[in-house]
């Protein structure tokens, strides 16, 4: 009989991009929230991925449920882009076969949430900090190891990345976040 190795990894930080891109003359594009009811059937998300392809949007997120009525599925896209062509987008969107309507909801008065995990490099002093930090922001601790540990945190995107911007880059090993899911308020449709 074999003896297992245990398997261990390096924990490495993590770079990469911010949550909003930026323009080639440094300025930084708009957030637009859009959300879609799809019939559930193969090949939509490629359709709808299609024209903000084509249309050089960049979907900066893209959360896919089931919907309130069984064989619909709601989408909510954040993507970024010229703000000039977004009408002519949405509808573009809403003609796709399976695209029962699309709203954005940049504008509208909604409630948007989401939620990451976090997975952090701490130790002594560092994680004082960092436990005060997820606390301050309401995160919950939901692994905590000897030399890393994992938040969860929901709300807001700016309070998201508020807290991001806290901890040092070096110390986030890996960061997941769900992307937005918004819901227009009191009885508007969504």
């Amino acid at each position: 009989m074999t003896s297992a190795t245990p398997i261990t990894t390096d924990l490495q930080p993590v770079t990469g991009s911010t949550r909003r891109e930026s323009a080639p003359d440094g300025s930084k594009k708009p957030l637009h929230t859009i959300a879609l009811l799809v019939r559930n059937a193969p090949g939509v998300l490629v359709r709808v991925a299609m024209v903000f392809s084509r249309r050089g949007y960049n979907i900066e997120s893209l959360v896919v449920s089931p919907g309130a009525r069984e064989g619909f599925s709601r989408m909510t896209v954040t993507c970024s882009g010229d703000p000039s062509i977004l009408s002519q987008m949405i509808k573009q969107l809403t003609k796709l076969v399976d695209v029962v309507h699309t709203i954005d909801h940049t504008s509208t008065d909604s409630f948007e949430t989401e939620i990451a995990l976090i997975k952090i490099r701490c130790s002594g002093e560092e994680r004082r900090e960092i436990l005060q930090i997820a606390e301050h922001f309401k995160a919950k601790i939901v692994d905590y190891a000897a030399e890393s540990l994992i938040l969860r945190v929901y709300g807001g995107s700016d309070k998201l990345d508020a807290l991001i911007a806290l901890i040092p880059k070096e110390n986030i090993v890996e960061l997941v976040r769900s992307g937005k899911i918004v819901m227009a308020r009191a009885l508007e449709k969504t």
